[in-house]
């Protein structure tokens, strides 16, 4: 049976003016779909466009060209109060800084219900407070905790409010923008769990955004590698850490710590020179299929050498 399509991204490009008439190219002709029901991890160095990627596709930046269809509806472009209010409502995002991405003067019971105000999802006061208290205890908090205000809690408490937050209004898809960068690491394995399992329960769907590529791995089906603004390696999970093509992925991936002292005093790592892969002048770069399901941003030249070394 055929997957299903919940987000197609096609060609995005997201500039934003420099002065003096230059542009940042923050993402620059990317196009990758997301299926229903499945995280998608994208991944890749600071400054390579990934979280911009993230607001761009949930709207927080208008596109500068390309677009973003979710359920076959293009996210961007005209849309009137209730078009907004619906989509708003089937796609949510989950903050990098969690303390920053909540008002520190609302309590958490406001916060959270924050979006069922306003998309009337609860009838009463009783009602709504009910749904808060259902929410904190989904994320492993308690009803206690709803009085409270984020400087109250840890870091990883207030990032359980903004996965709450997230959830108050029964979305379809949620990107999570770099979750567990501002938690310790004790913390971060249970936050990922807790959205492991909340996809599991909910049927959610996750755009997952962050550069620690071990814990991508442990999340995600399938993966994509961003460089400058462009994508440039996709595939599976286990297949891009068992056989990364593109150089830049390689070294990516030669930068995670090994938990043995005597191999990571040992092992070399790789420096990716952009000069030395299809990133010289004149080159056509095209994302191209180099095995099923696995794409990589290359010249001609290079696919050619690629489908002989891995085809």
């Amino acid at each position: 049976m055929a997957r299903q399509k919940l987000l197609e991204v096609k060609n995005l490009k997201q500039y934003f003016p420099a002065g003096r008439g230059e542009v940042v190219k923050a993402v620059d002709g990317v196009t990758f779909d997301i299926y229903k029901g499945e995280t998608f991890g994208l991944v890749g160095e600071s400054g390579c466009g990934k979280s911009t990627t993230g607001r761009t596709i949930i709207r927080l930046y208008e596109a500068t060209e390309g677009e973003v269809l979710f359920n076959g509806v293009n996210v961007h472009g005209k849309k009137s109060k209730k078009e907004l209010k619906e989509l708003n409502r089937k796609m949510q995002m989950i903050f990098q800084d969690p303390y920053a991405s909540l008002n520190p003067r609302m309590t958490v019971a406001d916060i959270i219900a924050e979006g069922i105000d306003i998309h009337g999802l609860a009838k009463t006061k009783e009602e709504r407070m009910q749904r808060v208290y259902e929410l904190l205890e989904t994320v492993g908090l308690n009803r206690e905790h709803a009085s409270r205000y984020p400087h109250e809690f840890s870091g990883g408490q207030r990032q359980r409010i903004g996965i709450a937050r997230a959830l108050a209004v029964e979305p379809e898809f949620i990107i999570a923008d770099e979750p567990i960068s501002a938690l310790d690491v004790s913390i971060q394995a249970q936050v990922v769990n807790l959205l492991k399992r909340l996809q599991r329960e909910k049927g959610l769907t996750y755009l997952f955004i962050a550069h620690d590529l071990s814990m991508v791995k442990y999340i995600s089906d399938r993966i994509g590698v961003m460089y400058f603004g462009k994508m440039v390696e996709l595939a599976e999970s286990e297949e891009l850490y068992r056989n990364p093509i593109h150089p830049y992925t390689k070294a990516l991936l030669s930068a995670i710590p090994l938990p043995d002292p005597e191999t990571e005093r040992t092992r070399r790592r790789i420096v990716y020179d952009p000069s030395q892969h299809g990133y010289k002048d004149g080159e056509e770069l095209e994302f191209r299929e180099i095995t099923p399901g696995h794409f990589v941003l290359c010249s001609e030249e290079e696919y050619k050498r690629y489908r002989a070394m891995y085809a």
